[in-house]
């Protein structure tokens, strides 16, 4: 007998302390929660949760209340759960809810499988399309072509020309014309033959003559890939990493490269040459280009964080000529592959060359448009004949003349990498735009709430664009029509709703937000039971004692009569018409005082609690005696209220 109560009191102190484990795992949580401004909303269904009170409806609005304050492990958690006890009640947008939260933390293998089950439950959705789709993308390729006139570049030589770059009238260029080198340049950065910058048609006293650059510039490495600023005042280039006319090696053996800027002196000579403070012994940074405004920089680097080869990274320039931090432009344009030669256009395109999207062979350029800076809007092939089954490269767009230069080392040309100039006959297709619009109002009052904020997210969860609504309480914005993405409504004091809204034909479309509060400090008179989302309380036919389905449901009210001590309410019972209307005012008045006492009982001290009932006397639509309605109808008036008194 000692031994049976022994082992008890030791599974008992084993209980507690997983107890106390979980307890403080869920403080964590609400820590991090907090730190966000999150509802107290979860608060009360965690402590609902804890009292070992759980329904598909609870765990599928935390889950929810996570997801939409971001705090994706939480929410994949939560619908973890509600899959796992609640199978048959889970609903396609609790799949792909969880399916998203799950690609969110990085564990894809499982998002994949949740989405499986997502397209099961609801094939024709787009986003069910979309997960499924494996284009053609050779089609698109042709699709593509066909949109510019290649022609030739009188100053191409039989070495390697290439890396263009805008230069007052003319261009600046990478050759190795000059060095006496006939080995081939392969992109790779590890060649060995030495390139010098050049300049054509730059002024008037170099027409149709190709010069190099000085020797601050030139040295007898590397020197390629240029931009200059509008004003023709500051270059940006590219050189192998040497000090002291000597080459430095990493720890691999290999020379890299660095980023440097020059400075154009009174005497018109580039001088003032310094190497960019991001640059590193042990990765290459190299091919910087300018944003339109020139106040970023943008870059090639196999620095750390690189998701292939080398990657497109940014760097923001700040007034006094310093940088910022560099950043990668994200895995919808970098690949595991080569992403190269970025330029960026007046319109915000970004064209670069890559070989690890679908392409036509070696490096294809590719645009994609970054006027939002979220570099997820769709990469496009050029298609051909600017794309070729070799290698394409270093692509410039002069937009307002429709003119431009790429390279390529494709066999027709007359030396290794040529320079070929185009006119571009038909613009690209970038955006399907479609414009929503609407309003945003509370949902119990109906009023338009002013200041509230529209976001768009993505299907990786990431924020696109963002407005807010005017003193009419609407908003406008315009989607990119190609995608889907969420449209999110958002007010301090009130739960979060979105809405998907998948590829589409661009038509416009009108969305209308109704927000209910997150907090139920709200005020005098209002209803605990819409605040907090309780379903609706039944009780049996002809009976007042508290169902277990309700049970639930007036926890939750306990929950915040906790957190709140200075809550008081008064619990309303309402009945429909049906039987005879003393009986009704009866029954409800029992239910309600039922509903009380069972609150009582579980703690909530009496003073702070009051009942009444209605029976039919405040119903909610035309169902009185004598008119003939359905059962749903006479449910809506069947309702239990939870009214602050204060």
């Amino acid at each position: 007998m000692k031994h049976k109560v022994k082992f008890i009191l030791v599974m008992l102190l084993f209980v507690h302390g997983l107890t106390k484990a979980q307890e403080r795992l869920i403080q964590k949580g609400n820590e991090k929660f907090e730190s966000y401004s999150f509802s107290p909303a979860i608060d009360i269904y965690k402590k609902v949760l804890d009292k070992g009170y759980e329904s598909a409806d609870l765990l599928r609005k935390l889950g929810n209340s996570y997801y939409y304050n971001a705090d994706y492990k939480e929410a994949a958690d939560t619908y973890k759960q509600l899959v796992a006890d609640y199978s048959v009640d889970v609903t396609a947008e609790d799949y792909f809810k969880y399916a998203q939260s799950l690609k969110t933390i990085g564990d894809y293998d499982t998002s994949g499988s949740v989405m499986n089950k997502f397209i099961e439950i609801t094939k024709s959705d787009g986003r069910a399309t979309a997960f499924n789709d494996d284009r053609n993308f050779m089609s698109e390729i042709e699709e593509n072509s066909g949109r510019y006139n290649l022609g030739p570049f009188e100053y191409n030589s039989p070495y390697s020309d290439f890396a263009p770059s805008f230069y007052k009238e003319g261009l600046i260029f990478s050759s190795d014309r000059d060095t006496g080198n006939f080995a081939r340049y392969r992109h790779t950065w590890n060649a060995k033959d030495f390139l010098d910058l050049y300049e054509v048609n730059a002024d008037s006293s170099s027409i149709n003559h190709v010069k190099k650059l000085g020797e601050n510039v030139n040295t007898r490495y590397h020197e390629s890939t240029s931009v200059i600023t509008k004003d023709g005042q500051t270059m940006y280039f590219t050189r192998n990493n040497s000090e002291k006319r000597k080459t430095v090696k990493d720890d691999k053996g290999i020379v890299r490269l660095k980023i440097l800027r020059a400075v154009l002196t009174d005497e018109g000579i580039w001088g003032e040459v310094e190497e960019l403070p991001f640059n590193s012994d042990s990765y290459s940074v190299a091919n910087p280009a300018l944003s339109p405004d020139e106040k970023t920089l943008y870059f090639v680097s196999d620095m750390p964080g690189t998701f292939g080869e080398s990657d497109l990274f940014k760097v923001s320039i700040n007034e006094d000529r310093s940088f910022g931090t560099p950043e990668n432009l994200g895995s919808n344009i970098n690949t595991e592959a080569r992403e190269t030669f970025p330029y960026i256009t007046s319109e915000d395109i970004l064209y670069f060359s890559s070989d690890g999207h679908p392409g036509l062979g070696g490096l294809d350029v590719f645009a994609t448009k970054i006027k939002r800076q979220d570099f997820t809007g769709k990469v496009l092939n050029v298609g051909k004949p600017v794309n070729s089954n070799s290698d394409d490269f270093t692509f410039i767009f002069n937009e307002e003349q429709r003119t431009g230069y790429v390279a390529s080392n494709r066999e027709e040309g007359l030396g290794f990498d040529d320079i070929y100039s185009f006119t571009e006959t038909k613009p690209l297709v970038f955006d399907c735009l479609q414009k929503i619009t609407g309003t945003v109002r509370d949902k119990i009052t109906n009023e338009l709430l002013v200041g509230a904020t529209i976001k768009v997210i993505n299907e990786n969860n990431e924020e696109l664009l963002s407005t807010i609504t005017d003193s009419d309480g609407t908003y406008s914005l315009e989607l990119d029509c190609t995608k889907g993405n969420f449209v999110r409504a958002l007010m301090e004091g009130y739960v979060p709703f979105e809405e998907y809204i998948g590829v589409s034909d661009g038509k416009p479309k009108i969305i209308d937000f109704y927000l209910e509060r997150d907090n139920i400090t709200a005020g005098f008179g209002d209803d605990l039971a819409k605040l907090l989302q309780l379903s609706t309380i039944y009780f049996n036919f002809d009976k007042y004692d508290i169902r277990k389905d309700s049970e639930v449901e007036i926890e939750k009210v306990i929950a915040a009569m906790e957190k709140y001590p200075s809550l008081k309410l008064k619990v309303n019972s309402h009945t429909d018409s049906r039987g005879p209307a003393a009986y009704n005012l009866w029954l409800s008045q029992k239910r309600a005082e039922s509903t009380v006492n069972y609150m009582i009982k579980k703690g909530i001290s009496k003073d702070r609690l009051v009942s009444e009932g209605f029976g039919e006397t405040k119903l909610l639509n035309e169902c009185s005696d004598g008119v003939k309605c359905s059962a749903a109808k006479h449910d809506i008036n069947r309702r239990s209220e939870f009214i602050i008194l204060e």
